[in-house]
């Protein structure tokens, strides 16, 4: 790999199809690897007689080590190139799932889940910035939700393969799989160039300071940035306290099986990547802030609707139908954020957005957790649905009309 001061490389072409196979699947590898934590940890409990809190914090920390990766990823992105620092973070990301491998207790296997989540935080900022750069704004959205759909990808054959491979290679070789994302850190890095768009930023690079200060930097960026704080907080917090509590309340109430709780979880998931692909399209046509406020409402209303069902069938079908709303605005974020702020701080923005809302994310399983072994997983599902309430008031409130509806309309106006 090149040494960080080196400049761009533009051997080959940042083309859009190429930047979003890298950014897609690199974060499917992630939604990849979350997902088979939540599965395992009963065998990894287990296997390291671990406590219900010590086994709860190998997700919170691993989600923590995203925000950190975030932070400094973003940084790097922003200096020394797109394609050059994504390789780099899915690289980190499988050394360190690989390590949880040979893990012999509690202490060195929060320690690599916290370094796999360092390489875990920068793919998604990098990726949407890689996208923004590469996609013309008028499909800008649709492109960005297909990076999101790419975690639920990840997510999806999870659910399917861990009851398969968990009863034959034990939790260890599930995260031995995890090596397999290094292989493809080397095909990104050496197919594919920089976006121009990028390399015309980087010839006049900002400050370290100035790319976390420029995000504040006047009210209505302030108001912006609290703003997707708030947005990206709500949703992260609401998908973890889902999907890592949901499959153990299944099999706790219902008695489900591994098998049926990866059932439930993927039809839930397929629900979840069909309302990311739709905000795209939906967003793309009829504005971006319109369709936030429609999925915080029905997420709202499915929430409150899935905590009063008992019906393990019902169930099935309602979580599909949750999931399109719960999830669905991941779609939006990366275009959002695109449109906010210039590319000499576009990955910075992008990662130290997004994971802020991971961190109050992170935090996610634990209080859904206490919640429910206190009340009930109901009462637990509840506080969700207030949640998105509070996204409703900072999407109306705190975010500018959208920039990209601006540009599509004076295309339009061109044509």
């Amino acid at each position: 790999m090149a040494p960080l001061n080196s400049p761009p490389d533009t051997r080959h072409d940042a083309s859009p199809r190429k930047a979003l196979i890298a950014s897609v699947t690199g974060y499917a590898m992630d939604g990849f690897d979350l997902l088979i934590l939540g599965f395992m940890l009963p065998a990894i409990t287990l296997g390291l007689a671990l406590t219900t809190s010590q086994a709860g914090s190998l997700v919170t920390w691993t989600l923590l080590g995203a925000v950190a990766g975030g932070l400094i990823f973003g940084q790097l992105s922003d200096r020394y190139g797109r394609v050059r620092m994504l390789s780099v973070c899915i690289l980190t990301f499988s050394l360190f799932t690989g390590l949880c491998a040979i893990a012999q207790g509690y202490w060195d296997l929060l320690l690599y889940r916290t370094l796999a989540g360092f390489g875990l935080g920068g793919e998604f900022g990098i990726g949407m910035a890689l996208i923004a750069e590469t996609w013309p704004a008028n499909r800008r959205n649709r492109a960005s939700s297909y990076v999101g759909m790419g975690w639920q990808a990840g997510v999806l054959a999870a659910a399917l393969l861990t009851p398969l491979l968990l009863p034959h290679i034990g939790w260890r070789g599930m995260f031995l799989v995890g090596l397999v994302p290094a292989l493809l850190s080397f095909v990104i890095r050496h197919t594919m160039g920089e976006p121009e768009e990028f390399v015309r930023a980087a010839a006049n690079p900002v400050s370290f300071r100035r790319r976390f200060t420029d995000l504040f930097k006047d009210r209505t960026t302030s108001k912006a940035s609290a703003g997707v704080m708030v947005l990206t907080s709500v949703q992260n917090f609401g998908y973890y306290g889902l999907m890592i509590w949901m499959p153990s309340y299944l099999s706790s109430k219902f008695g489900f099986s591994l098998t049926a709780s990866g059932t439930w979880t993927a039809v839930t998931v397929l629900g979840m990547a069909f309302g990311i692909w739709l905000f795209g399209q939906l967003a793309d046509r009829f504005g971006r802030k319109r369709i936030f406020l429609l999925y915080q409402t029905g997420a709202a209303l499915m929430v409150v609707t899935y905590a009063n069902l008992s019906d393990p069938t019902v169930m099935l079908f309602a979580g599909a139908v949750m999931g399109i709303f719960v999830n669905g605005m991941i779609g939006g974020y990366g275009a959002l954020i695109s449109d906010l702020y210039p590319a000499q701080i576009r990955a910075t923005a992008q990662n130290v957005l997004f994971n802020v809302g991971r961190a109050a994310g992170g935090f996610g399983p634990l209080v859904v957790g206490a919640i429910a072994y206190s009340y009930s997983f109901s009462a637990a599902i509840m506080l969700l649905a207030s949640l998105y309430v509070l996204a409703m008031g900072a999407t109306l409130w705190l975010l500018p009309p959208c920039q990209g509806a601006a540009n599509r309309q004076a295309q339009m106006a061109q044509g």
